[in-house]
């Protein structure tokens, strides 16, 4: 049995990247030991699990199913000798995170003396990207995103909410008197993160939509609040993220009464069965973030 899960194993990290070679590099097995323990599976299972050629690498339909199947399989045991070792000794080795550049510099950095402290045989290779990483064949254990997710395959576990307020600066509102009610916002700069033209505000008593505009289209939070800074138009942001330029007197409250839809902040993962690394990792931002949200 215990041949067969290894079999099993390669054969799932052959089937994650579509490659020999690859899995190779990965798993630190040859690659002609890879080919020759699969062809052995094969032989086992009776059915052909993937199409060879020259070029390239596919999955027949008995290897997809076997695929989805095996895959669960592996985690569990994987996952079963960590929790085990888990009894024994700190939580350890490598976790690759995806996260967002501003949530990473305003969120992340400062709790990380504290979290390497409690768990320091835990290192970390960490890709500051907003883009949509594949966690499979990129080999990410957890993805920080910002704003609410897209459906898809991945375990989405929401880690805290943040206030959203409008902003400006005292150069800008210097040429442009500020808004005296939402409805003016439509006559000012406004600038917005990408696919969100649109901004929902409430006093607590009613609700407003309104259709913003500027002439800029971004994806990243820090280029808006600088560019807000440069007197270049208003903001609709946490104010986590602006604390240091309005403590700097860069940036300051409008419409103080009003106030966006909450962002949401979720840890994106491949599977709900997670190494101690990697869950400890997780609850310790939300802990620190459901203790202390402003920086």
């Amino acid at each position: 049995m215990t041949g067969l899960l290894n079999d099993m194993a390669l054969f799932v990290e052959v089937a994650n990247v579509m490659s020999f070679r690859k899995a190779a590099e990965i798993t630190g097995v040859p690659n002609s030991t890879l080919s020759r323990r699969i062809s052995v599976l094969e032989k086992e299972i009776g059915l052909r699990l993937m199409h060879r050629t020259t070029r390239k690498l596919e999955l027949t339909e008995a290897g997809q199913l076997y695929y989805e199947r095996c895959k669960r399989i592996v985690e569990d045991a994987k996952l079963a000798h960590e929790q085990l070792g888990d009894m024994l000794e700190q939580p350890s080795g490598l976790i690759r995170a995806s996260l967002p550049v501003d949530f990473a510099l305003t969120f992340l950095a400062p709790l990380m003396p504290e979290f390497m402290r409690r768990y320091p045989e835990i290192t970390f290779d960490f890709d500051l990207t907003p883009r949509k990483v594949d966690m499979i064949t990129e080999h990410v254990d957890v993805a920080i995103r910002i704003g609410e997710q897209e459906s898809s395959n991945l375990i989405a576990r929401k880690l805290a909410s943040l206030k959203t307020q409008l902003y400006a600066s005292p150069g800008y509102l210097a040429r442009y008197p500020a808004p005296n009610s939402p409805d003016e916002l439509t006559q000012h700069q406004c600038l917005h993160i990408r696919n969100t033209s649109r901004w929902c505000l409430n006093d607590g008593s009613q609700t407003q939509e309104i259709a913003v505009s500027s002439q800029f289209t971004l994806n990243n939070m820090g280029m808006i609040r600088r560019l807000a800074t440069l007197d270049l138009g208003i903001v609709l942001m946490p104010e986590e993220i602006v604390i240091e330029a309005l403590q700097a007197g860069q940036l300051q409250r409008i419409l103080p009464e009003w106030q966006g839809t909450e962002t949401s902040i979720y840890a994106l993962t491949e599977t709900r069965l997670l190494p101690a690394k990697t869950r400890c990792f997780i609850d310790y931002i939300r802990e620190c973030l459901a203790e202390s949200p402003t920086p």
